[in-house]
């Protein structure tokens, strides 16, 4: 029987007698469950990279899809891809229940519509290449599983991430990772555990990832957009500062007149690239 552990009474009481000190200890120490949790799914997070990487070097995506924080969070991993790793804003993918305007405001009824999941990845073409991984924590979003139960039926690998275990998303997906949190601090309030939870998972799954599509050398990312000064930092990937030290000083002068500032040790990420 599908039980939503997520949604279970708080393991505290009479929180509004509680200090600062005490709530914020309490929070910490529930806060301690959610990386045990996702290290008790890495062999489920393992297999849907493993997926999705042969994936990708042929030309697929990564659709997140999710509701409320769920789709927040999946908005904001898929947006920190192109800063971080240099690729297209199209190959990590945020969708959420109610469009741009649900990452600042509720949009009614948003994640009741079963059909419009779907008929947003159809609006972007999507192909058995692709990838869909839906975010819930409850397992029950229709917006979500509506959107995997089509991507599935069209040969489409489906993955997702939930805090309750033999949900009716998990039930949609190729890939199940099931990130058992336990009750929140707030009663039924999944942006705190749930919510940390899934930020590191799709940390984990996108670096991964990344790093399997040659994004990383050594430790350091490559082809990394030069978007402020602290990109410039001595912690830029040494191999444009090592192996390509020519390069690397060539574009210096350029690199200044965009920062302002001399000696900044950068290089424009198109000019990296891997020997």
């Amino acid at each position: 029987m599908f039980v939503k552990i997520s949604e279970q009474p708080s393991l505290y009481n009479d929180l509004e007698k509680k200090s600062v000190r005490e709530i914020l200890e309490d929070i910490n120490t529930e806060d301690q469950k959610v990386a045990l949790a996702v290290q008790r799914a890495i062999p489920q997070i393992e297999k849907l990279v493993t997926q999705i990487v042969p994936r990708m070097k042929q030309g697929g995506r990564i659709f997140y899809m999710g509701a409320g924080t769920s789709g927040r969070l999946g908005v904001l991993d898929a947006s920190e891809i192109p800063p971080t790793f240099g690729m297209p804003p199209t190959l990590v993918i945020g969708l959420i229940a109610g469009g741009d305007t649900a990452l600042r405001n509720p949009v009614e009824n948003a994640e009741d519509d079963i059909h419009r999941g779907w008929e947003e990845l159809t609006e972007r073409n999507i192909t058995d290449k692709d990838t869909v991984i839906g975010i819930a924590a409850s397992g029950t979003t229709p917006y979500v599983i509506g959107a995997m139960h089509e991507a599935r039926e069209h040969g489409i690998l489906t993955g997702c991430i939930t805090s309750n275990p033999d949900s009716p998303m998990a039930a949609e997906a190729d890939v199940a990772i099931e990130m058992i949190v336990g009750p929140e601090y707030v009663t039924g309030s999944s942006r705190m555990k749930s919510g940390t939870g899934q930020k590191m998972i799709l940390n984990m799954i996108t670096t991964s990832v990344m790093i399997q599509l040659g994004r990383v050398k050594g430790n350091k990312m490559v082809n990394m957009q030069l978007s402020n000064k602290k990109a410039c930092g001595p912690w830029y990937p040494y191999d444009c500062r090592g192996t390509r030290t020519g390069l690397w000083q060539s574009q210096g002068a350029a690199v200044d007149a965009r920062f302002g500032e001399k000696g900044s040790g950068c290089v424009p990420d198109l000019a990296i690239t891997h020997s």
